[in-house]
């Protein structure tokens, strides 16, 4: 099995059944507000309740706007829902894995797998590494290094292979993929082909509420930015690009997909890291111009406004990728060593 299916295997059989985890999340919260665990003018939060799940934010976020479109929970203030309708004010409980039904004696939803705890900053390292070349990745270092089990290492390893950011030589040794320009060109070849598409096919999947939340989101950014975090702009990224798209029904053209978000990355992991945050960043008036077209259903209007923000996107990250590569030195990893073919 390769990388790619590897992790879609591991994913479709995480936690209780193959639902996707958002609705596996809705259906613990509805569960708790039915039966009065949840308190009406309970106070929830995205970071919080991903915590009791051991999930990301995303697939939280999309059941909030399951229950808000189901009229179980309000939103509240821009920050966070409360439970039940009604003008009274927040609650302030502190939600415990016992008062959702996670307790000892149920089985939690989805355990974190141990590669988690190095994979974020461990790709982060990789992409700044591959923008000065190829690099052999030996994996016995990489766990030593990170203080975890070889199997812990060849995980996070293969999430990045699932990417494009690491592949597997003939001999089976693990290589750094380097990020030059035809590369960056090609991978916007597929997102520019194939991101419009799975637009127009998700976009009669899309719940109401939800797009609505990312409208908001994309709204409060626009107001404050550039006083944005890098975290707050990746969220942005991930609502279009990951969780809209994420409804599209023909799965293998997500997975067609899958290798080219890590133009994604790229920009996730250079600005505001190795770079100012931009003066001017018109993605967010872009983004909000797509989800204004989904919102009258001229999915047409807004897969062509899309095609058009991937497009102009492509001068921007080649250039933030060659000051990186003309302003910084990598600090060598004991892991890697530079390679050629």
């Amino acid at each position: 099995m390769n990388g790619t299916a590897q992790v879609l295997a591991e994913e479709a059989e995480a936690g209780l059944d193959r639902s996707p985890l958002y609705l596996r999340i809705r259906d613990v919260l509805a569960d708790a507000i039915a039966s009065g665990r949840l308190p009406k003018g309970a106070l929830l939060l995205e970071g919080p309740v991903a915590g009791l799940f051991a999930s990301t934010r995303t697939p939280v976020r999309q059941a909030f706007a399951l229950l808000e479109e189901a009229g179980a929970i309000r939103r509240f203030d821009g920050r966070g829902f409360l439970v039940g309708q009604g003008r009274s004010g927040p609650k302030r409980v502190a939600l415990t894995a016992e008062m959702l039904g996670l307790g000892e004696e149920a089985p939690a939803l989805r355990k974190a797998p141990g590669w988690e705890a190095i994979y974020e900053s461990l790709e982060r390292e990789m992409v700044h590494l591959s923008v000065f070349g190829r690099h052999r990745i030996n994996e016995v270092e990489l766990a030593r290094a990170r203080g975890v089990g070889r199997q812990v290492a060849r995980d996070a390893l293969t999430r990045l292979e699932a990417l494009g950011i690491v592949e597997k030589d003939e001999r089976m040794r693990w290589t750094l993929v380097p990020l030059d320009e035809q590369r960056m060109r090609d991978l916007h070849d597929i997102r520019v082909s194939l991101e419009p598409l799975a637009l127009v096919r998700a976009a009669p999947f899309l719940p109401p509420a939800e797009r609505r939340a990312m409208t908001e989101r994309l709204e409060e950014a626009l107001a404050v930015y550039p006083d944005l975090s890098v975290e707050a702009m990746d969220d942005l990224e991930t609502d279009l690009h990951i969780t809209c798209l994420g409804y599209c029904p023909n799965r293998e053209l997500l997975i067609a997909l899958r290798r080219a978000r890590f133009m994604l990355n790229v920009s996730k992991h250079i600005i505001g890291v190795s770079h100012r945050m931009p003066a001017d960043e018109p993605f967010i008036a872009e983004h909000l111009a797509v989800f204004r077209a989904l919102d009258v259903d001229d999915s047409a209007r807004a897969a062509e406004t899309l095609r058009h923000h991937i497009a102009v996107s492509l001068p921007k990250v080649i250039g933030r990728v060659a000051e990186l590569r003309e302003a910084h030195r990598p600090d060598m990893p004991a892991y890697a060593v530079p390679a050629t073919r």
